[in-house]
């Protein structure tokens, strides 16, 4: 007993001497305890809805006060365009949009046949089979309260029209995200680990001792990494649109500047985690946490952004998975070009400048 006892004390004193991985132990069950706790949300609910009144009735002007004050639907972010309304489907300003044709008034006074109008944006089956299943319930209630007792409800539904994935297959939603989540984490994965690797094995100093500016010691690093990242990028694609069906309706150019963008913005993470540590060991596990756990759990990839706590919103939005994944299920589910993707862009680009700046500064004041 006196062995194993000398044993236990020797490795908890090995567990107290290296604190970053003790931190990360203890901090990652809390880590994963209160993101899974607050950002998983099955309900339904803040989404976004853009209207198109032709009626101009007081009818029409209620029914579309009861789907804003149902607790499920909320105002779009933008206005519909009248000549275009799947605009707003595509830049993400809204969910939905539900078009009321002139004559809804008259169908409820005279019990005539009449149709409301909705697009869906199918690209999230489970968004679009809630807008589908609350809209009509909304409407039904509506109807109902309107009548006079005993009276029939007169014959108006909705007539949906569901874009981007009529048959609902969830592989088109996650599988593009899948991408972007595969190459942040294997992108900040492998560099973090072989600048650690390098600390580690002491070629390090090696490196420092040569004619090599720092700068030119992050480029090295870096550059090969792009291109297995992109190969990485490449294959999880074709794999997604050859075995998955996922469709690819917008720009291969696009599709490929916005990839290397976020590929720089990973690696510069990565740069930042190598910084932090001097295992690779460490170096993993602390990759790990950052890059997976958020890029699941915070960037819409799962759960909708807009369901989540207000601060859990705000950290969403440093998440450069966040604004990729909008990009590529914009650029391959709908088409969209740079002009209904320039938000996403210019933040994504904002991000990627802000990680390489601070990894490269705080890489040259730890060489240093």
């Amino acid at each position: 007993m006196g062995k194993i006892r000398h044993l236990i004390l020797k490795e908890i004193r090995h567990i107290l001497r290296d604190p970053r991985s003790l931190f990360i132990a203890i901090m990652m069950p809390i880590l994963m305890t209160m993101l899974y706790g607050y950002a998983i949300n099955l309900d339904i609910k803040n989404i976004g809805l853009a209207v198109l009144d032709y009626d101009r009735t007081v009818e029409s002007r209620e029914l579309i006060g009861r789907f804003y004050n149902s607790g499920y639907f909320i105002e779009s972010q933008a206005e519909p365009d009248m000549a275009d309304p799947e605009l707003v489907l595509k830049s993400e300003s809204a969910s939905a949009v539900l078009i009321i044709r002139s004559g809804l008034a008259k169908a409820m006074a005279t019990q005539a046949e009449y149709q409301l109008g909705m697009l869906i944006d199918g690209s999230d089956a489970n968004t679009s089979a809630a807008v589908s299943g609350y809209g009509n319930i909304i409407l039904m209630q509506f109807l109902k309260e309107q009548m006079p007792p005993g009276t029939e409800i007169p014959g108006i539904n909705i007539s949906q029209q569901i874009m981007y994935n009529p048959d609902l297959k969830s592989s088109h939603f996650f599988v593009p995200g899948l991408i972007g989540v595969i190459l942040m984490m294997i992108s900040a994965l492998l560099t973090s680990m072989t600048i650690a690797r390098e600390k580690e094995t002491g070629t390090m100093e090696q490196l420092l001792t040569s004619p090599v500016k720092p700068q030119q010691i992050i480029i090295g690093k870096v550059i090969p990494y792009i291109g297995l990242a992109v190969l990485d990028g490449l294959l999880v694609l074709l794999f997604a649109v050859f075995y998955f069906g996922v469709p690819f309706a917008g720009s291969t150019f696009l599709m490929f500047a916005f990839g290397i963008l976020y590929v720089v913005a990973a690696l510069a993470l990565g740069i930042l985690i190598s910084t932090l540590v001097k295992t690779q060991q460490v170096a993993m596990m602390l990759a790990l946490v950052i890059t997976v756990l958020p890029s699941v759990m915070l960037s819409g990839f799962i759960f909708e952004i807009k369901n989540m706590p207000e601060m859990l919103q705000w950290l969403a939005h440093i998440v450069p998975t966040t604004y990729f994944i909008l990009i590529i299920r914009g650029i391959m589910l709908k088409g969209s070009g740079l002009d209904v993707l320039w938000p996403q862009a210019a933040a994504l680009i904002v991000l990627t400048i802000a990680l390489l700046g601070i990894a490269s500064t705080k890489f040259k004041r730890r060489i240093g």
